[in-house]
């Protein structure tokens, strides 16, 4: 073979190579564009979302009888605090040292310092504790018993919890509203469909009216006009006018299946709530009692929390054993955090207004 011959098979070789890798690069641009395609947008990848959250985020663990605590830096469970049989709602003090959990089939209250996620003490004797609230005045504290098929008033003293009456309501009682004034406790009952209003100067009921299909959290507009309630049997919200004497139902707004969840955004007029089965979260107009946005959320979405500057959502998603947190302006996923069974009530000290 000549020199000429060579430098001819030398350079076919070459120009082979590089005609395979063209080709290669070539036919690889799809797919790496298809995948691009389902790559979240920049803006809702976690290294440049900001969070106003410093203060620890809890999460209740219903199934595995514990709360987990997370760091809002790294999104990450730093430890889980062992509490009593099924806690499924949590609630601050008035002077904001204490968050209490409610474990209901321990007949007990987990005490837990909000900035440090250290136990306090543990209150025995509160028969059945599913849902609690104080009332606004921070005289009364409220729970509901969900097995028992009673409501709970308590007088609060700043530290000390006494039983002031136990009132019979409707078949598993639910979620709990206070008005403004702290005179009307309003009640949802989840298994015998209704209302029911208690007047919290004679701790008695004084009216009850039916709803739709599984009733469960209960929100009171700033006006104490109107009471919203979320239809998990069903695929909206009732609105009632609690204005006069007896109430009124004044509209329903739909949602999505299994509305079940509210919490305010912070801004004095909209209201989100958790549609567990249809997997969304609805935004709701309070002054026009009307849904102006909805957006995902995975894994059966259920109690809800806002971060300080209303940036942040939180959401325990129920049926994936993870706490979501969404970016409310691009409403893309942020973060998922691993946490125990059945998580549910969610909660951080530096969250918008209620």
């Amino acid at each position: 073979m000549n020199v000429f011959t060579r430098f001819l098979t030398i350079w076919r070789c070459v120009a082979a190579l590089f005609s395979a890798l063209f080709l290669t690069v070539l036919l690889a641009v799809p797919a790496v564009a298809q995948t691009a395609k389902n790559v979240a947008p920049i803006a809702s990848m976690p290294a440049l979302v900001t969070s106003a959250i410093a203060s620890p985020v809890f999460v209740l663990n219903s199934l595995d009888d514990s709360v987990s605590v997370i760091d809002p830096v790294t999104w990450r469970e730093t430890k889980r605090i062992a509490t009593g049989k099924q806690p499924h709602h949590l609630y601050l003090t008035p002077d904001e040292k204490s968050l209490i959990v409610a474990n209901a089939l321990s007949d007990s209250l987990t005490f837990i310092d909000p900035k440090t996620a250290e136990v306090q003490r543990t209150v025995r004797g509160i028969i059945d504790p599913y849902h609690l609230r104080f009332s606004p005045d921070m005289k009364w504290f409220v729970t509901a018993a969900n097995r028992l098929n009673h409501i709970d008033i308590y007088r609060w003293n700043g530290k000390d919890i006494t039983l002031a009456k136990r009132v019979p309501t409707g078949k598993t009682p639910s979620h709990l509203w206070i008005d403004s004034k702290s005179r009307t406790i309003y009640a949802t009952m989840q298994d015998s469909n209704e209302l029911v209003a208690i007047d919290i100067a004679t701790q008695t009921v004084t009216w009850r009216t039916p709803t739709g299909a599984t009733p469960a959290d209960v929100f009171g507009t700033a006006d104490d006009k109107f009471i919203l309630v979320a239809l998990t049997g069903g695929d909206g919200i009732e609105v009632y006018d609690v204005s006069g004497k007896t109430p009124a139902r004044a509209k329903v707004i739909k949602t999505a299946m299994g509305a079940h969840a509210f919490r305010a955004l912070g801004d004095k007029r909209h209201l989100l709530v958790s549609n567990r089965v249809a997997n969304s979260i609805s935004k709701i107009d309070l002054q026009a009692m009307t849904v102006v946005d909805t957006f995902a959320a995975p894994g059966g979405p259920d109690c809800m929390d806002v971060s300080r500057d209303g940036k942040q959502l939180l959401v325990s998603s129920r049926w994936a054993r993870k706490l979501t947190v969404s970016d409310m302006a691009s409403r893309k996923i942020v973060h998922q955090v691993d946490v125990g069974k059945s998580p549910h009530g969610v909660w951080t000290l530096d969250h918008a207004p209620r």
